[in-house]
């Protein structure tokens, strides 16, 4: 008689309205639960080149929808890969009246860091994913971006030796061409030239100037030798105004490129970005003005290396920026 009475009695405080609105709250927290979302497919791919693990890598994420992950796992995961830009591609839904036959899709940039406002590698990666896998039939992709509209263009190779083979398997090798806004740049202050010299190791500043949308300061040396050459002090370029530091320089005669460059950006932890896209949006307006040309072979001499074919579009401030890349990395993330 005893027992049923304990047993009527934990009954009822189980059924009480403070249990069961604790009950729901440990279920709604419990990690192991949370953690059971459907997993996110991603792609590693090294940009503007074509070889693997050269060129600059971008982790490429495929979201479903913009509300499947919040801003704060966006960035954490840009933090684990760890690599200079993880972008995050969804696709955006077009009305049915709607004339425009190229897909879209919503596209953010992060650093290990910071979410950044444009970038030419990640791009080029994404739209490499989208091509190379087939999840689009156009030869174009539309991307919506914190810098407006951004185009990215299929452009097909006629060599048959632009094959690569993987897994036993040949796959085509193709270009893409990126359209992107031109960036401006106006000069710079004279005295911060001694400072900026001795972050280079005291190397020799012919120009000075700093960009107008992406912040960036830029600096021209001698020689190509110089900008490969190039030891800079990172803790020092961190103190610098702005973004990050491009540095370019005429590339030697006998080089096959017209210009050489590098990127430094230890603020948004990326001391060396291997291949800038976004830089040459400024690079290809000044080196114009220098060269007397529109249409340009630049190779960014970081470590790993890349090169890029543009066109400047003068008339419609807008940078052609061809590129190849090549898949190294496809997984899942599954929290």
């Amino acid at each position: 008689m005893k027992i049923r009475k304990i047993h009527a009695l934990i009954l009822e405080v189980m059924l009480a309205q403070p249990y069961l609105a604790l009950l729901r709250t440990l279920i709604h927290n419990n990690p192991i639960q949370n953690m059971a979302k459907k997993p996110v497919k991603y792609y590693v791919v090294d940009a503007f080149t074509d070889s693997a693990f050269k060129g600059n890598p971008a982790a490429v994420c495929l979201l479903e929808d913009e509300s499947d992950r919040d801003d704060t796992w966006l960035q954490a995961v840009a933090a684990e890969f760890n690599i200079s830009e993880t972008c995050y591609l969804t696709p955006i839904a077009e009305p049915d009246n709607n004339e425009n036959p190229n897909p879209r899709f919503s596209l953010r940039w992060f650093t290990p860091v910071a979410e950044v406002n444009l970038c030419g590698h990640a791009t080029l990666a994404a739209a490499h994913t989208l091509f190379a896998t087939g999840l689009v039939n156009s030869s174009i992709i539309e991307f919506e971006t914190l810098s407006g509209i951004l185009t990215a263009k299929r452009v097909p190779q006629i060599k048959k030796a632009d094959a690569l083979v993987q897994n036993g398997e040949e796959k085509e090798i193709f270009l893409i061409e990126l359209d992107f806004p031109t960036v401006t740049t106006t000069e710079f202050n004279a005295v911060e030239v001694a400072s900026i010299s001795e972050a280079l190791n005291g190397a020799s500043i012919i120009d000075i100037r700093r960009t107008t949308t992406t912040d960036d300061l830029f600096i021209v040396l001698p020689s190509g030798n110089s900008v490969i050459e190039l030891q800079p002090e990172f803790d020092k370029i961190e103190k610098f105004p702005g973004r990050g530091l491009i540095v370019s320089a005429v590339a030697p005669p006998d080089s096959g490129f017209d210009f050489l460059s590098r990127f430094f950006c230890p603020k948004y932890g990326i001391n060396e970005d291997p291949v800038c896209g976004s830089a040459h949006c400024a690079l290809a307006p000044y080196w114009s003005k220098k060269l007397g040309k529109s249409d340009f072979v630049a190779f960014q001499a970081s470590p790993r290396g890349g090169t890029l074919n543009i066109h400047l579009d003068e008339q419609n401030h807008r940078v052609l920026l061809r590129g190849k890349a090549v898949t190294v990395m496809e997984g899942s993330l599954l929290v």
